[in-house]
């Protein structure tokens, strides 16, 4: 049996506000549950809002929260049936009236962290969909061991939440999109408020009729208030911005203008991977699969972040493959032109410098850059 102080350690590092731990498990093959109990016993009527605690019945769940390390994490919880008496009591007037009532004498009660019908906390759903935004679903329901079907609710519930909100303040917005099957296109629109780092809107199909259409829908007390709209490399998005949003600076997503590279460096190294298992056995053939394999995250990672072995699979790809070797210098290059300046002029010189060195190995890059030139530019 834990310990007082055990407990209260839980309960510190869980910060499940509202709960307390009493009890907790390692379980080998799943990972952490622990057993919570509310510390306020009242629970407020959702019919009448009156406040109660008498007890129709308890109802435990197990919902999954965020990890703890490597340690899944599970809640054992008791979501309360309560009997509301002033509920109650309106319903027995019914009854003795001959009216047909139903029976609102019960209630299941109302937890913040965990919605009803659900089998996670807010806090991992909020989780997971952040991750989306940078992957898709297939790939990130396998790292957090959900369903598929699972996220999807997640990202309904999310939409459906925020479309009866209008965002406070808002000034910088980020217009970006979530891969709901990867491959297929098939995304959903996310909107951010980038000073605060928090999605304010999800519009599920990605056409500029239904992106218009949420936007519109936030009135223009808050569209004219926008001053930069931050989009990737999609016409739609910009079309939209400068006619709901005229007076906004419209720039290219840093993330997706880093991506456009790495991406196209990285189609190269699987490109000559391919061509490298097709020659005949020989040194060459041995000594270009040497260099290539396990290469990817050596040339797409940042260069200062790179650890030892990544560092010297870096060099080999270096003395083994010319082009890629010309390419991530190019990319690190590329990645500098917006960590060093600080002002959009310096920046277009240098821009223009790398354009004229890199249209040859990086063609897809340089048309992009080249169509986007004005929103790339006022990157901050």
């Amino acid at each position: 049996m834990p310990s007082n102080s055990q407990l209260n350690l839980m309960t510190n590092i869980l910060q499940l506000e509202g709960f307390t731990v009493i009890d907790y498990q390692l379980i080998e093959g799943m990972g952490i549950v622990l057993s919570l109990e509310k510390v306020d016993k009242k629970a407020t009527c959702i019919y009448c809002g009156s406040v109660t605690r008498k007890l129709h019945q308890n109802n435990e769940l197990t919902v999954r929260d965020l990890p703890w390390g490597e340690e899944d994490v599970y809640l054992k919880i008791n979501r309360r049936q309560m009997r509301c008496e002033k509920c109650q009591k309106k319903l027995t007037k019914e009854v003795r009236r001959g009216s047909l009532a139903k029976d609102r004498s019960w209630f299941t009660e109302e937890l913040e962290d965990i919605k009803k019908k659900r089998t996670y906390t807010e806090r991992l759903k909020k989780k997971i969909v952040a991750e989306v935004l940078n992957g898709d679903i297939k790939n990130v329901a396998q790292r957090n061991g959900v369903s598929e079907q699972e996220i999807e609710t997640m990202l309904k519930d999310i939409g459906q939440e925020l479309e009866k909100k209008k965002p406070e303040k808002l000034r910088r917005l980020g217009i970006d999109e979530i891969a709901v099957v990867k491959g297929q296109g098939n995304y959903d629109v996310v909107l951010v408020d980038l000073d605060r780092g928090v999605i304010i809107g999800l519009v599920e199909k990605r056409t500029e009729e239904e992106v218009s259409k949420y936007l519109e829908a936030w009135g223009e007390r808050v569209l004219n208030q926008i001053v930069e709209v931050s989009i990737d490399f999609w016409q739609p998005y910009k079309k939209v911005a400068k006619k709901l949003m005229p007076q906004a600076e419209i720039v290219a997503d840093r993330f997706h203008v880093m991506k456009q590279v790495t991406d196209e460096l990285d189609s190269q190294r699987k490109k000559l991977k391919r061509e490298a298992i097709t020659l005949k056995d020989s040194p060459e053939k041995e000594q270009l699969l040497s260099g290539l394999n396990k290469s990817k995250y050596a040339l797409l990672k940042n260069e200062e972040d790179l650890n030892d072995q990544q560092k010297e699979k870096l060099e080999e790809v270096y003395k083994t493959i010319p082009i890629l070797s010309q390419m991530h210098l190019l990319k690190e290059k590329f990645r500098r032109v917006f960590d060093d300046n600080s002002d959009w002029i310096s920046g277009l010189f240098e821009l223009a410098d790398w354009c004229a060195e890199a249209h040859t190995v990086y063609p897809k890059s340089f048309g992009t850059i080249r169509r986007w030139i004005g929103e790339i530019i006022r990157i901050s």
